[in-house]
């Protein structure tokens, strides 16, 4: 169980809204580098050293990347742009790890010229870079372990994932880059996305460390590092619970210890993880406003915000908690959808949600955005991307996107000739 509460009140958000209209996305600056220095902190064990790349994708703010990256933390990046964004917020080298697919050549170069890690989705991409602006001295794999491990619901089956090597591939890449000139080496993997079972990450770790220890034998070289991906989840619903990242932590000690020992990696492995969503997720809110209610066949709460703010819900039929700020001890015996304006009937925050009488004008909280939130928003209908603020430990805020405008909208189209 997780206590689904908000960091402000009803008179918080009067204040913050006179200078700050609905809708809007605010991260909670203090529980964000609390959550992510116990990360780090649990992982302080690691002898050759801990790293977690924040994933870009998760929530790609350069203010919220340059906290995390005070803190030690570097940015895993799968795009031009998030590379750009990372290099904004100071990134430089190796605390950029560069994870992307069916990628294009002016990525490659990008990453390159920053000297960021690169993680090879395919082996044909050797040759690939090989043969264009060559290949770095440190290389990365990602393994599809296909049938050896089960995915999840999001990314699914690795056998009909589109994602990494197969075991002989890797052994064939790891030759073949060492041919080519390649000094260093690491190796990583992830089958799954908002995974809840902590044992999940022990047996992605256990998996790498023997594959490490495997292909060193039969291919002469050594690793730097085995990267576990991220896919850490987080509980949307009250229901669920967090995840033991301390347990994660020290059974994955246990197999370090226990498979490492008297190898070539014994005490010099480093272990790193592409973490975003568990970083930032639960501490991100959709401040959204009440401003009509229907009653037809159902009861409808129509919102200021829609599903250009949260894709979540209407694409996956994600769950999202809902807090009425003023309203907590309220009994919830209201029966509500709760939809935006979007013209797509999944435009819907919440279907059949049990919740206090909500009145026009009330806030509604909108919970867990702060991954994959604003980050998945779009422009169909016309509809502008809000603003994304912080909010610091006194309750002031301050603004790190301001909201679209109608000329960003048209800013990429010329009239001139109609």
């Amino acid at each position: 169980m997780n206590n689904k509460t908000i960091p402000f009140t009803r008179e918080d958000l009067d204040r913050i809204c006179q200078d700050h209209e609905t809708p809007f996305h605010i991260y909670d600056k203090a529980a964000i580098l609390k959550n992510a220095e116990d990360m780090i902190k649990a992982f302080s064990w690691v002898p050759g050293g801990y790293k977690n790349y924040f994933a870009v994708k998760a929530l790609p703010n350069p203010y919220i990347i340059k906290l995390l990256a005070e803190l030690g933390m570097g940015a895993d990046c799968s795009s031009l742009p998030e590379l750009i964004l990372a290099e904004k917020a100071g990134l430089r080298g190796e605390q950029i790890m560069f994870t992307s697919n069916d990628t294009p050549m002016e990525e490659y170069e990008k990453a390159l010229s920053m000297g960021a890690i690169i993680n090879l989705d395919d082996i044909t991409h050797l040759d690939y870079l090989q043969e264009g602006p060559g290949l770095p001295q440190l290389i990365c794999f990602r393994y599809n372990p296909g049938p050896l491990k089960e995915g999840n619901a999001i990314i699914g089956s690795p056998e009909e994932a589109k994602y990494g090597f197969t075991r002989e591939q890797l052994k064939e890449g790891y030759k073949k880059a060492a041919a080519y000139g390649v000094k260093r080496f690491g190796l990583h993997t992830m089958v799954a996305s908002n995974e809840l079972d902590p044992s999940y990450f022990v047996e992605t770790a256990v998996l790498l460390i023997d594959l490490v220890n495997e292909i060193s034998q039969e291919c002469g070289i050594s690793f730097e590092f085995i990267n576990l991906g991220g896919g850490v989840g987080i509980p949307y619903k009250p229901e669920d619970s967090p995840v033991d990242i301390p347990y994660i932590s020290r059974e994955i000690e246990k197999a370090y210890k226990e498979k490492l020992g008297g190898t070539i990696h014994d005490g010099k492995l480093r272990v790193l993880m592409e973490c975003g969503r568990v970083i930032t997720g639960p501490y991100g809110y959709l401040v959204t406003k009440a401003i009509h209610k229907k009653n037809t066949y159902k009861n409808y709460i129509g919102v200021d915000a829609c599903m250009a703010d949260l894709m979540r819900p209407g694409m996956y039929g994600a769950y999202h908690h809902i807090t009425i700020p003023g309203k907590e001890s309220l009994p919830k015996d209201q029966t509500y959808d709760v939809a935006g304006s979007l013209c797509e009937n999944n435009d819907k925050f919440a279907i059949n949600r049990e919740l206090p009488l909500i009145e026009t004008g009330d806030y509604i909280v909108i919970h867990d955005t702060g991954a994959h939130g604003h980050a998945m928003g779009f422009n169909y209908n016309g509809k502008l991307r809000h603003a994304e603020y912080l909010l610091n430990e006194d309750k002031t805020v301050r603004q790190i996107r301001r909201k679209e405008t109608i000329d960003d909208y048209f800013a990429t189209l010329d009239f001139s000739d109609l």
